[in-house]
């Protein structure tokens, strides 16, 4: 026998005996590159207050394509009070975008494209209650800007809203081991057939990384919230008053929102709110102040969770156009400012 025959014969049971590419990577790959290009990079910019006054800053975040009419989902605090909204698809192109809904008190937000470029993809979206812990996921976005990076893990736990992370009460949570990280905010999770299970939303960290504790709002919490209602975007970034606080500030009221930015073009600014123009340390909080303290809308108050939804359900009825009488407190006074419905 040849050394060039004996060679060939080695080969060959080297190749029999080799094991088969894992048939769980094969399919997390393919799912992979069918979802990418409904994924979407979301560059921001908006205004701060630092103790040397306002200044300008970036927001990496990501979000997914899913309609063909260029409506985009994301996480809320990637865009609600932002003045400027560009969309980065994989090909590179970049698109404007505006908030057409948001709801802040789940974490999610509406983008609307000023137009769709060509060869888009749209994602198919889930019934995110019949996800189960124990299952497969997918997490396409942009941690630290790296676009596109997938991550892959595990549903851990399931969380009604109001529970887990009070924060954004309105919210069902799905719990992810797969990692998340500041630039993923916004994206999809994905499941293996390639369908959206929900928005990314944050990660719970006592170094700043990644820790396995991500948090990803349910789809169907976004569909019902910008899809099935109308959850109008203020364009409003605050922080609540309450007890102490509120003793502090001089809220005439139980609870006020003391308003830290108002994003340019936003039904807010319309209205004549304004935002702060300096920090101050208050009972161990760096907080933003100068601005107005909200403290009713159409005399529903600023107030618990129920006063919340009393709010938003009225918002939701009132026709485009209508008008809405706000009630601030400024420099003491209580005031009457008069704004429209988008």
């Amino acid at each position: 026998m040849t050394a060039r025959l004996i060679a060939l014969l080695l080969l060959a049971i080297l190749v029999t005996l080799a094991p088969p590419a894992p048939a769980g990577a094969q399919a997390v790959g393919d799912v992979f590159r069918r979802v990418s290009p409904s994924v979407v990079v979301i560059r921001s910019r908006g205004r701060d207050v630092a103790e040397s006054g306002q200044v300008r800053f970036g927001e990496i975040g990501s979000g997914v394509l899913i309609s063909a009419d260029g409506k985009i989902m994301t996480a809320a605090h990637v865009v609600q009070a932002m003045d400027e909204i560009h969309v980065e698809f994989i090909g590179g192109e970049t698109v404007p975008a505006r908030v057409v809904a948001s709801e802040p008190a789940a974490d999610l937000s509406l983008l609307q494209l000023d137009r769709v470029p060509a060869g888009v993809k749209v994602a198919r979206l889930a019934n995110s209650s019949a996800v189960r812990v124990g299952d497969q996921v997918l997490v396409v976005g942009a941690p630290y800007g790296l676009s596109y990076s997938l991550s892959v893990g595990y549903i851990s736990a399931r969380w009604a809203p109001n529970t887990v992370y009070r924060a954004f009460p309105l919210a069902e949570f799905l719990q992810t081991d797969a990692t998340i990280n500041t630039g993923n905010s916004g994206g999809p999770m994905f499941n293996l057939a390639g369908e959206v299970v929900g928005i990314v939303s944050h990660n719970i960290s006592k170094g700043g990384g990644s820790e396995g504790l991500g948090f990803v709002v349910t789809i169907n919490t976004a569909r019902e919230l910008l899809l099935a209602r109308r959850s109008i975007w203020s364009g409003l970034e605050g922080h609540t008053l309450s007890g102490d606080l509120a003793a502090i500030f001089n809220v005439p009221q139980p609870e006020g929102f003391l308003i830290k930015t108002v994003a340019k073009g936003s039904p807010a600014e319309s209205a004549g709110i304004r935002g702060g123009n300096r920090t101050a340390v208050i009972d161990g909080q760096t907080l933003v102040v100068g601005g107005d303290i909200l403290l009713a809308v159409d005399g529903i108050p600023t107030g618990n969770l129920a006063d919340y939804q009393r709010m938003r359900d009225h918002m939701q009825k009132l026709a485009p156009g209508a008008a809405i009488t706000v009630t601030v407190l400024r420099a003491g006074r209580v005031l009457d400012l008069i704004g429209k419905a988008p």
